[in-house]
């Protein structure tokens, strides 16, 4: 990747606060919800997408006839190139198959201010994730597939491991572990774990250490503890 966003390929876990915010749980066939939040930076998959700086995201969304939901979630990045923000449109349903809770999607991502005439930035994503509970936590798994990734890079797949798990009353500790796979030199490994507080029904904090093994790749590949906050009503 270079200084742009392939360099700087997007997202926390999945359980983690921040990225592509989901749908809450409803029997209403279209039930809203917002969110808003901040954060120290914005990390995507173990990589910085605000050049180090802080975030400031919002999104809505909406339950599609109890299985089903539908959202939008924008936030700022900083790519060195003159971009200015992400938008993120996604679309899926949420089934529950025995004991697993499963989510099968699409999100699309698009860029605000791209430079003219370099290669598109949008792309989109179909995912697959399931989760189930284990004790009193949830472990889980997820893939990711573009045939086109971020700057018209090719065909890109990222699959993930993550579990969370109460560790007092309003704390959950949770992590991931996952692997970009990208259609030129630039796949490597990202990892988070972090603590996250539930101040009450609306408000959360999470505090989380994010790292790769591709610091090579430079200081946005670099290890991290980022801190946020978000509202959802």
């Amino acid at each position: 990747m270079n200084v742009f966003k392939t360099t700087l390929l997007a997202a926390s876990a999945t359980i983690a606060m921040g990225g592509v915010a989901m749908a809450q749980e409803s029997t209403s066939p279209f039930d809203f919800s917002f969110n808003a939040g901040a954060a120290s930076d914005y990390v995507f998959r173990g990589v910085s997408q605000t050049d180090e700086n802080p975030q400031v995201f919002a999104g809505v969304d909406t339950t599609l006839w109890g299985v089903g939901y539908a959202g939008a979630w924008v936030s700022n990045v900083d790519f060195n190139n003159g971009t200015d923000a992400e938008y993120d449109l996604y679309v899926g349903v949420k089934p529950k198959v025995g004991p697993f809770n499963l989510d099968l999607g699409v999100v699309y991502y698009g860029y605000i201010n791209t430079p003219s005439g370099a290669p598109d930035q949008d792309y989109v994503e179909f995912k697959a994730t399931g989760s189930a509970p284990v004790g009193t936590g949830t472990v889980g798994a997820a893939v990711y597939y573009s045939d086109d990734f971020f700057g018209e890079t090719g065909p890109a797949t990222y699959v993930e491991l993550n579990a969370s798990a109460p560790i007092a009353e309003k704390f959950t500790v949770s992590g991931a572990l996952g692997y970009q796979d990208v259609d030129y030199d630039g796949d490597y490994t990202t990892w988070n774990l972090g603590v996250s507080y539930a101040l009450n029904d609306i408000v959360g904090f999470d505090l989380r250490y994010h790292d790769t093994d591709a610091h090579e790749f430079g200081k946005l590949y670099d290890s991290r503890v980022v801190v946020s906050v978000k509202a959802v009503f």
